[in-house]
C-alpha cells in the first residue's frame, strides 16, 4: 500500500509539471496539484520515523516487566521489555503459545 500511495504522490508531481511546461496550464492548478503531491508522498515517507522509531535492542540493558498480552494484528503472544537507561519499550514476541480463552458461559 505505501508504494502505492508514493506512486500517487509522484504522479501528481509529474502531473503539474507535464500541465505547466508543456499545456502552459494556470499556475494554480499546478500549485494544487504538486502541494498535494509532495504532502501525500512526504506524509507517507516520514510517518514511520515519527510514528514509532526503529528501536535498537543491542544497545543497553533490557529488561522483562512482567506484562504480555496477545497482539491483536498477529494473534501471538508478546512481552514488553523496558531499557532503564534511555525509557524505550519493545515488544517482543515469545515462543510460548497464546493462553487459552475461558468458553462462553452458557445462558
Amino acid at each position: 500500500m505505501r508504494p502505492a500511495v508514493i506512486g500517487l504522490g509522484v504522479l501528481y508531481l509529474v502531473a503539474a509539471t507535464v500541465l505547466l511546461l508543456a499545456f502552459h496550464a494556470g499556475i494554480w492548478v499546478a500549485a494544487y496539484l504538486a502541494l498535494n503531491g509532495v504532502a501525500i508522498a512526504g506524509a507517507v515517507l516520514f510517518e514511520r520515523s515519527r510514528y514509532r522509531p526503529r528501536i535498537d535492542a543491542g544497545k543497553g540493558v533490557w529488561q522483562t516487566t512482567g506484562e504480555r498480552f496477545i497482539d491483536p494484528t498477529s494473534g501471538r503472544l508478546m512481552e514488553v521489555h523496558y531499557n532503564p537507561a534511555t525509557g524505550q519499550r519493545n515488544y517482543v514476541p515469545t515462543d510460548d503459545p497464546p493462553p487459552a480463552l475461558p468458553p462462553a458461559a452458557s445462558q
